[in-house]
């Protein structure tokens, strides 16, 4: 018996159990060996970039150029649900919830930690502080850009077209029927959706915890508290309860009127930083920034920094965030799938592309060009702050500027609700996963994986900090990349099977 159903589970047996097992010890292993996994961890990420991190950069252009061909063929005008169906978010909650999901508590991390950590350790040696500015707005453009979008695009179009078009279970297997059979009906099929379940926790649980590095460095600075470990557990705790009732509510409600109120503080906190910032400054670097990143976007794609300092650079920035955003695509590729119903392939991979990259470069050229103006004028020296707690930098950043109470207070809320957001969502791809591609399971399945990805979060920060982060990350990105390049080839099978039928 292949599903086991009560009043709270409804649950694929073949993919649940071994998902929770998994779970469940590298939980227990990772608290009760925390030093000999922060060894391990570190020894693994290492290991992974010096050997394979030429295969990840061939695929994730390889996703981008895809996605763009998707676009603008003959298969760009397939509806998703049929010619009849009709979206059921408007555009603006649907391209908030997208951008959500996709981006969220990294966009908020990073968005001053990146462009001064890149200040610090310039992708060029010997470059002058102002060319360090340009080359580290321009490679955090990158890091946040059309290839990160491209990865999320490429699996929710081939999850939303076999779910709504071919009537398939909403799960990563139905993706992979055209090109293996019927056995992805058996063990290899069970085994990749088990595979893209520990994609997401891990991918998931990686934002999670930089999310609670931030949000108690928020609280230690506004309420002069301690930032501590256990704060930062207490922070996960508190906020997974908050996103488990979220959960339980329903896309429709809380995960919908979060995703919103996201946006809006966003775009608040954007435009005061904006307006109280050196505006004209900020207009002329995000048009600049912008103009880096498009011409050198080919030489960035390709770029691994072999004939410099062992490659480094490479390995510690694009190799992570790379294998990152890969493990997060089941999760951010199943949820787009879930709410796309009613959008064309065209639409959905052009907005998919262009409209959170537009917003993650404005965002980036705001509070990143602002914390570089700060550095290069001597107002603030935010490259030796960030170079001893990158979390920190957002708010000494605001505290430059007035109504610092007020702006502190905004950004810890933005980073609770980004935080709210992708675990609600994520819990409710999971147990996508994990009941066979049932769109709504019982409560107590959801709850129980809110549980498991506050779980993962806090073993990672306990035994290890940012490097096991970043390991986690690595560990189920790899083996992802090649099950995506695998779902595009047999999605592009099935449209030509099904526009050859048509004819």
């Amino acid at each position: 018996m292949k599903n086991y159903t009560n009043k709270y589970f409804d649950i694929s047996k073949p993919v649940f159990i071994p998902s929770a097992i998994i779970t469940l010890l590298f939980v227990s292993l990772t608290i009760v060996f925390d030093e000999e996994a922060k060894v391990g961890f570190s020894g693994f990420q290492s290991y992974m970039s010096n050997h394979f991190g030429w295969m990840i950069n061939l695929c994730i252009n390889y996703f981008l150029i895809f996605v763009l061909y998707l676009a603008f063929s003959k298969y760009g005008n397939i509806k998703i649900g049929g010619k009849d169906a009709k979206p059921s978010f408007n555009k603006f909650s649907w391209v908030a919830m997208l951008f959500s999901a996709g981006m969220g508590i990294g966009l908020v991390y990073f968005s001053v930690a990146e462009p001064m950590l890149h200040f610090n350790h310039p992708i060029i040696e010997n470059a002058t502080a102002v060319e360090k500015s340009r080359l580290a707005m321009r490679n955090t453009y990158f890091h946040y850009g059309f290839h990160v979008w491209g990865i999320y695009m490429l699996l929710g179009i081939a999850l939303a077209y076999f779910s709504f078009n071919k009537r398939a279970p909403l799960s990563l297997k139905s993706t992979l029927i055209p090109l293996f059979g019927q056995k992805m009906n058996a063990w290899p099929g069970y085994l990749i959706d088990v595979i893209a379940v520990l994609a997401t926790l891990f991918g998931l649980a990686t934002s999670l915890g930089f999310g609670a590095l931030q949000f108690s460095t928020g609280l230690s600075e506004y309420f002069g508290l301690e930032n501590t470990t256990l704060l930062q557990v207490i922070s996960i705790i508190g906020i997974t309860l908050i996103a488990t009732i979220s959960v339980i509510s329903g896309l429709n409600k809380g995960l919908k009127y979060l995703s919103n109120s996201n946006i809006i503080i966003a775009i608040i906190l954007f435009i005061f930083v904006f307006i109280l910032g050196q505006t004209t400054n900020l207009i002329d670097g995000f048009v600049e920034s912008l103009g880096n990143y498009v011409s050198g976007l080919i030489e960035l794609s390709l770029f691994r920094n072999q004939y410099g300092t062992s490659g480094d650079w490479f390995k510690d920035w694009s190799m992570f965030y790379w294998v990152w955003w890969i493990s997060w695509s089941p999760f951010v590729g199943t949820f787009v799938a879930r709410i796309s119903k009613g959008r064309s392939i065209k639409e959905i991979a052009i907005y998919g592309l262009i409209v959170p990259s537009l917003f993650s470069f404005l965002w980036m050229s705001v509070l990143g060009g602002t914390a570089l103006n700060l550095q290069l004028d001597g107002s603030l020296d935010l490259a030796s702050i960030v170079a001893q707690d990158s979390s920190i930098g957002l708010f000494k950043l605001l505290e430059t500027l007035p109504y610092y109470e007020i702006t502190a207070f905004i950004c810890i809320v933005l980073v609770g609700t980004f935080f709210i957001t992708s675990s609600d969502s994520g819990s409710l791809v999971v147990d996508l996963m994990t009941s066979g591609g049932k769109l709504d399971a019982p409560k107590g399945q959801k709850v129980f994986w809110a549980f498991m990805e506050g779980a993962i979060a806090i073993a990672l920060l306990v035994g290890g900090g940012l490097t096991a982060l970043q390991s986690a990350s690595i560990s189920t990105g790899f083996p992802f990349a090649l099950i995506l390049v695998m779902v595009s080839f047999s999605l592009l099978k099935s449209l030509r099977k099904d526009d050859q039928l048509s004819k």
